[in-house]
């Protein structure tokens, strides 16, 4: 309740209309989901449609190389991870004619493997797993059951079929094979999850994919030269902030929404206020 009478007065100061008409007037603003209802997907879109000028990652990245002049208070739209529930949202994608970039885990796509961080570990949580090394995260959660290409009774991801039917309305993209936190990983998992994902998505899905999506936003100087080599275009990070032509497209930086249903919050997260103010504050 708290929280919700916070993001309501933050809403109606005037700041997150300062920040839209002023900050990110000249910038291109990117926004984190993941696994929205319809419902919340058409309320959101239309909001965030009357506020901004929404376009896709691929008119960012063309403008950039091409020197292009994009909209005033343009905003890009992602969702991470590749859950099942996007693909629910596909008749408010198309009824609305909204760009939205979903970003695949390649290797968890079209089976019933789960994603690591959704396992219910006894006793570990998936925050102390993202601070340990790749490896020893496997280890701790074989030990609990879990392996990356363990089959589920059901899925977590989308499938082949889901994929396909979105293509003409999406535009899919990478976002590694199994969602490890890259700086965790040794040189040949890091190169495995990044470029080895941009095959899988092109060779079995028949994808064009041009930009990655770190996981956890977590990244380093390592893991965008192997995106660079891969032939990746960009990568997407959750560093606070907003974005131009000149940007560096390996750094993008991005805002998340946390799937918020509150329209008061998405005003107040969509503006970068709230971002601006934890940024102060921690």
């Amino acid at each position: 309740m708290f929280k919700k009478l916070l993001f309501k007065s933050l809403r109606f100061s005037g700041l997150p209309l300062l920040f839209r008409e002023i900050v990110q007037r000249n910038k291109v603003t990117i926004l984190l989901f993941h696994d929205i209802s319809p419902e919340v997907a058409r309320q959101t879109f239309t909001f965030l449609a009357k506020r901004y000028n929404i376009i896709s990652i691929n008119d960012f990245v063309q403008a950039c190389h091409q020197n292009h002049q994009l909209p005033d208070k343009a905003m890009i739209l992602t969702f991470d991870d590749g859950h099942l529930g996007n693909y629910g949202l596909l008749t408010v994608i198309r009824e609305l004619n909204i760009p939205v970039s979903i970003y695949l885990c390649a290797g968890i796509m079209d089976t019933n493997r789960h994603y690591w961080f959704a396992f219910p570990h006894p006793e570990v949580s998936s925050s102390a797993l993202k601070k340990v090394s790749n490896k020893k995260k496997l280890e701790i959660l074989a030990a609990a059951g879990f392996h990356p290409e363990k089959e589920f009774p059901a899925p977590q991801a989308m499938n082949k079929g889901q994929i396909e039917a979105m293509k003409p309305f999406v535009s899919f993209q990478a976002h590694t094979m199994f969602h490890p936190i890259l700086p965790q990983c040794d040189d040949s998992e890091a190169n495995f999850e990044i470029a080895h994902a941009k095959r899988v998505l092109e060779e079995q899905f028949e994808l064009e994919i041009t930009a990655i999506a770190y996981p956890n936003g977590d990244y380093s100087e390592r893991d965008i030269a192997i995106a660079r080599e891969a032939g990746y275009q960009c990568g997407i990070t959750v560093d606070y902030g907003f974005n131009t032509t000149k940007s560096d497209l390996f750094r993008l930086k991005r805002l998340s929404v946390n799937d918020t249903n509150n329209l008061d919050e998405l005003s107040v997260k969509a503006s970068g206020v709230w971002a601006f103010f934890k940024q102060i504050f921690k």
